[in-house]
């Protein structure tokens, strides 16, 4: 008796281990997602073949540069970017400008990103003044 009460015991235990051990696999494997790019910021790499770098400056303003495929920047060329970050209960929304002199290349948000390390964002990307909106929506992680 004590047997098969321990024997079902392990059998109802065993789906838990494989699905803490899931879990962890999963939570990996997101970690692995998340690249840094050349200023040390998130790299988002867009489905439309487009690839930028999102940083945060001492202002939690969002600095976006575009950058290519071996993760060098580009020169900033006509896009322009508008979006949403936080929560949709209180959301900010972002416009985003053309830095000057040496922020010359890079995308400056007019707002500051809300509190948190961790602000869902909603860009709308137009990679030239008369190409086709392409919308990412990602989270930062400021750790």
């Amino acid at each position: 008796m004590k047997r098969t009460i321990a024997l079902i015991l392990a059998l109802l235990a065993s789906p838990l281990a494989f699905a803490e051990e899931k879990h962890d696999h999963e939570h990996h494997e997101h970690e692995e997602i998340v690249t840094q790019g050349p200023n040390g910021g998130q790299v988002i790499r867009s489905a439309a073949g487009f690839a930028f770098e999102v940083t945060v400056d001492k202002d939690r303003k969002a600095r976006i540069v575009f950058i290519d495929k071996d993760n060098n920047p580009l020169a900033h060329a006509e896009q322009s970017i508008t979006g949403i970050a936080g929560e949709r209960s209180a959301p900010t929304k972002l416009n985003f400008a053309k830095g000057k002199d040496a922020d010359a290349q890079v995308l400056i948000s007019d707002m500051a990103l809300p509190a948190g390390a961790h602000v869902p964002m909603i860009l709308t990307i137009k990679t030239t003044p008369d190409g086709k909106a392409v919308t990412e929506r990602f989270e930062l992680h400021l750790h």
